[in-house]
């Protein structure tokens, strides 16, 4: 039971999984009797983000719990079952520490109503609860949670109008690494039963995969984590897992994260070719944003950096560029060439937009705003210098983009040009 807003209808919070604390999802039974659907998922329990940078509150009004393993679903409100319409599962960023489907921030309506798609948010476990192994504790639970969703999708999405067999992942940051890992988790790319057909990657921090295979042995901490109760002790270790992680180097920057050779994933020396193998079957569009290490130009060693006088700035500014470079676009280059070389369609695109004098102009997360509503980015400073309805404008084009490609799996920047390009 959901509710039509306007003009599409939302189905919140509805159960794909339950999960004991450290175990393997297991998917919900099928049900007769009516499902309340009209309270928004909850947020997986997670420290408080301190990116402040952005001015907004992505969290606003979510419970915190851990009971997350929720999707909630937005269809056109005429949909029916046999429309068969293309269906894009988005998996959020936020370092695989923070972030929830059902934040404000990713409401996905103009996105359904504009291009008569279905969009479904998954809920997933975070930070220690979902990618710390240690013990008796096994890696990548949240990857699993992901592939359980995508399992819901197929055996639910027909009854709101959706096609199983038109499936795109989209995820950003630390989503658009999961989706492309979800490309190569056991059981989801299986010719005639596959869990999804295409893949959106947005500023996935490819990266920070160099070294990852180090963060295995870096669990120093596993015995302080409950298998019940306090929660609490779950959150306070978050800052001395970061700080551990910085230990690895690059990969520190992510210091939660799938694990390779861990259920459901290939051992690291084996990823390659589970990706070539798979590249014929899958559809990718990936892309970055020409300065996403902007979003971190206020950390201390960045602004004293900022401060020197004459060359401070432009010495920050080719730091940002280099960043941007290492762990985002020359990465992601090298994704999309091996997919295509491998016999799959895969385009690249860039992300340019910002506003004149933006100092966050085309950063981390700056292409949000244009893919979901608009309203909600409001007071951030991702828009300074812009309006909502200068963004709402724009982002028309970049919706009618993503869904094309969803549809028919063809990159076209035609109607989104004024944002981003298409790259070879």
């Amino acid at each position: 039971m959901g509710l039509i807003d306007g003009s599409v209808l939302r189905a919140r919070g509805i159960r794909y999984a339950r999960a004991e604390r450290f175990a393997a999802p297991v998917a919900e039974p099928e049900s007769s009797a009516p499902i309340d659907a009209l309270t928004p998922a909850p947020a997986c329990v997670q420290p408080i983000d301190p990116l402040g940078i952005l001015r907004v509150d992505g969290l606003a009004g979510l419970e915190l719990s851990e009971d997350c393993l929720r999707v909630s679903v937005t269809a056109p409100a005429e949909a029916q079952p046999g429309d068969d319409l293309p269906v894009l599962v988005w998996i959020h960023g936020g370092a695989y520490r923070n972030g929830a489907a059902d934040s404000p921030l990713y409401d996905p309506a103009p996105l359904v109503a504009e291009q008569r798609v279905i969009v479904v948010g998954v809920g997933y476990r975070l930070g220690a609860l979902g990618y710390l192994p240690g013990g008796d504790r096994p890696a990548n639970l949240g990857l699993l949670d992901q592939r359980e969703a995508l399992r819901w999708v197929r055996r639910n999405i027909a009854s709101f109008g959706g096609s199983p067999d038109c499936v795109t992942v989209v995820g950003e940051s630390a989503g658009a690494d999961a989706a492309a890992h979800l490309m190569i988790t056991e059981g989801v790319v299986v010719p005639g039963e596959q869990l999804l057909h295409r893949v959106i990657l947005q500023s996935a921090p490819f990266g920070t995969t160099r070294g990852r295979d180090r963060l295995s042995s870096l669990d120093p901490l596993g015995v302080m984590l409950p298998g019940e109760g306090a929660l609490e002790d779950l959150v306070s270790v978050d800052a001395q897992v970061l700080g551990e992680g910085r230990r690895a180097g690059i990969a520190g920057l992510m210091s939660y994260g799938v694990r390779y050779g861990q259920d459901p994933l290939p051992p690291a020396a084996e990823a390659l070719a589970a990706w070539r193998r798979i590249a014929p079957y899958v559809d990718v569009l990936a892309g970055t944003n020409t300065r996403e290490a902007a979003l971190y130009q206020d950390a201390p060693p960045y602004q004293k950096l900022a401060a020197v006088p004459v060359i401070g700035p432009a010495a920050l500014e080719a730091i940002i560029r280099s960043l941007t470079s290492l762990v985002f676009t020359g990465p992601t280059a090298a994704f999309v060439r091996r997919h295509q070389q491998a016999g799959g369609r895969g385009r690249r695109f860039l992300f340019t937009w910002g506003a004149p004098g933006n100092r966050l102009a085309a950063c981390h997360a700056g292409e949000l705003p244009f893919l979901f509503a608009a309203e909600p980015w409001g007071p951030s400073s991702l828009l300074d210098g812009s309006s909502v309805a200068e963004v709402d404008r724009l982002g028309r084009g970049m919706r009618a983009m993503w869904a094309g490609f969803a549809r028919t799996g063809v990159a076209d920047d035609t109607p989104a040009r004024e944002l981003l390009h298409l790259v070879a």
